[in-house]
């Protein structure tokens, strides 16, 4: 396909989510918010939402425990370092950080962000000025983040580090991410499997949002497969206890970075598996108006239950005398009055909040001040749920045809017929004093021309299969070097000259050397010959 009919295609989706997302937003303004006020849903759940909360990209919340990996993978989708970022051993990410797309790279504070009403984040500052210290946004040009933003989490406590105090609410922060994100991506380290207590209160921040959950194996070439098996048989048995679902999580085993993988007899299951959770994460944006209506199905599930609670609740107080003994009796008896509602209005018992929760914050509320039923609010609610939506599912159904992926996501392939879709090489130009200028690669180019004729070209230049035989032998990742092509192949001619071939060479020794890989090619990496090709020359 060529690079303009995906830009076509994926123009086409984002016209489709846009139609989606604004049925959505006139729903939820017209049917659901009027009826959250009159119970006051924001003092009991969550808080209303806003227009960012609708127009923002797709958002992807990744979290783990300290060294699992969660930087560097964050690295290793955008291809480049984002401001703030720092990789170690030891716990190095101390905040939550947004990572958005910015026409210029900058750090924006979290008090900054708590008032901007073009982020979705305004409603974090009720978590106070602690959080809000520990919280940046990112902004960064890059192609992956023109489709989604990325949210990195601090490094979850080991045991040892348990009685540690973070300042807020660090499970509550989880789950107000964990309902607005489209993805939630869990890594672990293949080599230090460790529940710890923070991580097991991390889990029940999630209970609820499971089916946005992607649970990772990370660092998995390092372990042989005897060790791989038994890491994984302890995970899935210790997330077992842990969420309790008859649902089996999915788990990704992989080694994202992109630095070379050690040798192993499960290096094809790494590469087949990286194949998948990349594919999940490309498809995102396709997805992402689904994911919108299916929270607000959700939401407006939980509105309806918990407008029958609050009704519930003010039609058994007295009027004048016993107010505060009738409202402790209500909340001890609150698990019978769930049952009853279900019988009585036919509410299902999965709509209702958590209990305990419902408990605990109906203790700082004055019952006496709550609304009882509207019949009008109530019948718009069910108009809402019973037909509004269904009248989106064309919509959804035309979009879910037209098969767009998120561009710039690495693909994890390395494979000869989808190098067409790395035909984006930047055609940025090159100054008439650079075509001068000494090529960076020339002191090495006799050694890498004896590589090359080795592999026997053909009329002076090397097929894909012949290339690819030679550049895996090096052992990055797939994905890396499928960069390393789209970068080296600069005519886009699917074959590499001995130019373009001693240029792969150039850029793999340097990712060997733990050098990053530019977005574009710079004008002093061009080979001499293709500088004054007609689409680089100025």
């Amino acid at each position: 396909m060529s690079s303009g009919g995906l830009k076509d295609r994926n123009s086409e989706t984002l016209e489709d989510v846009n139609a989606v997302t604004k049925e959505l937003k006139y729903l939820y303004y017209k049917r659901l918010l009027p009826i959250e006020k009159q119970y006051g849903f924001q003092h009991f759940h969550s808080p209303s939402f806003e227009e960012a909360d609708f127009d923002n990209k797709p958002m992807v919340l990744v979290m783990g425990q300290y060294s699992t990996g969660k930087t560097t993978f964050i690295r290793y989708l955008l291809e480049q370092d984002f401001p703030g970022s720092r990789v170690g051993p030891e716990p190095t990410t101390d905040s939550f950080t947004a990572i958005m797309h910015g026409e210029v790279e900058q750090l924006i504070p979290g008090n900054a962000l708590s008032v901007d009403h073009k982020k979705p984040f305004r409603h974090l500052n009720s978590f106070g000025n602690t959080f809000l210290n520990r919280f940046q946004c990112a902004l960064l040009p890059n192609q992956v983040l023109e489709s989604i933003s990325i949210i990195d989490t601090p490094g979850i406590l080991s045991s040892a580090k348990r009685r540690m105090s973070r300042g807020y609410d660090f499970p509550a922060v989880l789950r107000w991410f964990a309902e607005r994100v489209d993805h939630i991506i869990l890594l672990f380290d293949a080599h230090k499997l460790e529940f710890s207590d923070e991580l097991t209160r991390a889990f029940g921040a999630l209970c609820g949002y499971e089916d946005k959950l992607r649970v990772v194996l990370n660092k998995a070439d390092r372990v042989d497969s005897q060790q791989l098996m038994r890491v994984y048989g302890a995970l899935m048995w210790s997330l077992g206890k842990v969420f309790q679902t008859p649902e089996i999580l999915r788990v990704y085993i992989v080694s994202l970075w992109s630095q070379p993988r050690l040798l192993s007899d499960h290096c094809q299951l790494l590469e087949l598996e990286e194949l998948d959770l990349l594919a999940d994460i490309r498809n995102l944006p396709r997805n992402a108006a689904v994911r919108k209506l299916n929270d607000l199905v959700k939401r407006a599930r939980l509105v309806r239950a918990h407008a029958h609670i609050i009704n519930h609740l003010k039609q058994e107080m007295p009027t004048l005398f016993c107010k505060e003994s009738k409202k402790q009796n209500l909340i001890y008896k609150l698990p019978l009055i769930f049952s009853k509602i279900q019988q009585q209005q036919r509410v299902p018992a999965g709509d209702f909040p958590d209990c305990a929760k419902m408990q605990e914050r109906l203790m700082g509320q004055d019952f006496t001040k709550f609304k009882t039923l509207k019949p009008s609010l109530m019948a718009s609610l069910d108009k809402l749920l019973s037909n509004d939506i269904a009248k989106l599912m064309p919509l959804l159904h035309q979009q879910d045809l037209k098969k767009a992926s998120l561009p710039g996501i690495p693909d994890g392939t390395f494979l000869e017929p989808s190098w067409s879709l790395f035909e984006q090489v930047t055609k940025s130009g090159v100054s008439r004093e650079m075509q001068n200028d000494e090529w960076v690669v020339t002191k090495d180019k006799q050694k890498y021309d004896e590589i090359f004729y080795n592999l026997c070209p053909n009329e002076g230049k090397l097929s894909g299969t012949k290339a690819k035989e030679w550049m895996v032998s090096t052992h990055l990742p797939n994905s890396v070097l499928g960069h390393i092509w789209r970068l080296s192949d600069v005519d886009c001619d699917g074959m590499l000259d001995d130019e373009e071939f001693a240029l792969a060479i150039h850029l793999i020794e340097a990712k060997l050397e733990g050098h990053g890989l530019p977005g574009e090619l710079p004008a002093h990496l061009v080979p001499p010959s293709k500088r004054l090709h007609k689409g680089l020359a100025v």
